[in-house]
């Protein structure tokens, strides 16, 4: 029987500013430490984070590239609807782990893809 190990989770809360990148990234090398020798992902809870804009952009990319660096990656659990359209716009939804919009279960599409056939009915343009 294989053992699996949960994922460390670093909890990210406020307002993201410059001057906490550096410590944020300290955290996500710490927890890929204690993640052992396998690495892996590491969940970063984002869910507390209360600004959507390019400080906290610029500081989830460089905590992915500590991740990166130290072998592993992150992956945002529970983003907001704003800061999860932001990471996809910016295209770093996909490099930290959001997955794509639209309804899985409704077999719709993620938003953004281009309709590749016309459906009948629709009105010329």
């Amino acid at each position: 029987m294989a053992a699996f190990s949960a994922p460390s989770v670093v909890v990210v809360a406020g307002p993201i500013r410059p001057a906490d990148v550096p410590e944020l990234c300290d955290r996500v090398r710490a927890a890929h430490r204690g993640a052992g020798a396998d690495g892996g992902d590491i969940v970063c809870d984002v869910s507390g984070v209360t600004a959507t804009d390019v400080d906290t952009l610029d500081a989830l990319a460089r905590m992915q590239l500590a991740a990166r660096r130290a072998g592993g990656r992150i992956r945002l659990r529970d983003p907001s609807p704003q800061l999860a359209l932001l990471l996809r716009l910016t295209g770093l939804g996909e490099a930290l782990g959001i997955q794509p919009l639209g309804d899985a279960e409704e077999r719709e599409p993620p938003l953004g893809e281009v309709q590749e056939a016309v459906e009948t009915g629709d009105p010329t343009l």
